[in-house]
């Protein structure tokens, strides 16, 4: 079974790299099931709810999230109603959605879930992911094989900690939150594929999907500034899993996908619209003809 899975989309670069971008990557390698890290799709922090379904629309079968996802109220007051859409599972047990679900993919059902890491989030703290795992797994396997965990976190050793301790117990662990692709993905001892971060799908020329002025200004002045998009070289990065009928990995391919430029918004200039106005709805990508 092949898995793909499409990092981190960052803000309007990001949705027009996926809408440009999958269909060539469908075609080449026919994948039985599309996951979407979109924690950023919304003004390239949160998730909309108008975006989640154009996104879904565009192909992705589930759509990952991390510590921002209850950023945009739109999307909170529906995620109850979206299966489709993943919050981290190692949340307080009154959060609203979904942190783990049983998908189908052809034939066959596939575990997707999301754990949240402990280091670097001011506004979001979970529960320990390490022991949130073992019961997640247990419970998980009675269904599938075959399971997929997205790791939304910080540190590198936090990362790869909850790698060994997901060894052999599930099909993939893959890391998101650091927005640049790292290159150490392999197939650990177990048959557990891991990568310590898919990357980002959004503009290559960019800091973390930002216009590089504006964070080298943030960091002369200390005055944040998340508010600007980056559109050049747009490009769709994630990994393809080929996955064995035991629901170990095969193999764990990194994909950066070139799309063609997009026409840059005309309110691109303005802060308050790049960032897709103050609920994050994102109303104009959600359109037929969004990029």
């Amino acid at each position: 079974m092949k898995i793909l899975y499409v990092a981190e989309i960052v803000g309007k670069a990001g949705i027009h790299a996926l809408k440009k971008g999958l269909p060539e990557l469908k075609r080449r390698w026919e994948p039985s099931f599309i996951i979407v890290c979109a924690n950023g799709a919304t003004g390239g922090n949160g998730l909309g709810r108008n975006h989640a379904a154009y996104l879904r629309k565009l192909g992705a079968d589930v759509l990952t999230t991390g510590e921002c996802c209850f950023y945009k109220k739109d999307l909170v007051e529906n995620l109850g109603r979206l299966p489709y859409v993943l919050r981290p599972d190692n949340l307080n047990a009154a959060a609203p959605g979904y942190g783990s679900r049983i998908y189908k993919a052809g034939n066959a059902k596939i575990a997707v879930a999301v754990l949240l890491g402990q280091s670097g989030f001011n506004r979001m703290h979970g529960d320990s992911p390490a022991a949130r795992l073992p019961p997640l797994l247990e419970r998980l396997r009675q269904e599938t094989p075959y399971i997929i965990i997205n790791f939304h976190a910080g540190p590198t050793a936090e990362k790869r900690t909850l790698f060994a301790a997901a060894n052999g117990r599930c099909s993939a662990v893959i890391g998101s939150h650091g927005r640049v692709q790292t290159a150490d993905e392999t197939v650990l001892s177990g048959g557990t594929a891991v990568i310590t971060d898919a990357g980002r799908t959004g503009s290559a020329s960019s800091v973390g999907g930002s216009e590089i002025e504006g964070r080298i200004r943030e960091y002369l002045s200390g005055i944040p500034d998340w508010t600007r998009e980056a559109y050049d070289a747009p490009e769709l990065q994630g990994v393809l899993l080929d996955l064995k009928a035991d629901g170990t990995a095969a193999s764990i391919l990194r994909i950066r996908q070139s799309v063609p430029a997009m026409p840059i918004p005309p309110s691109s200039g303005s802060p308050g619209a790049a960032a897709g106005g103050e609920n994050g709805g994102g109303g104009e990508d959600a359109s037929e003809d969004a990029p």
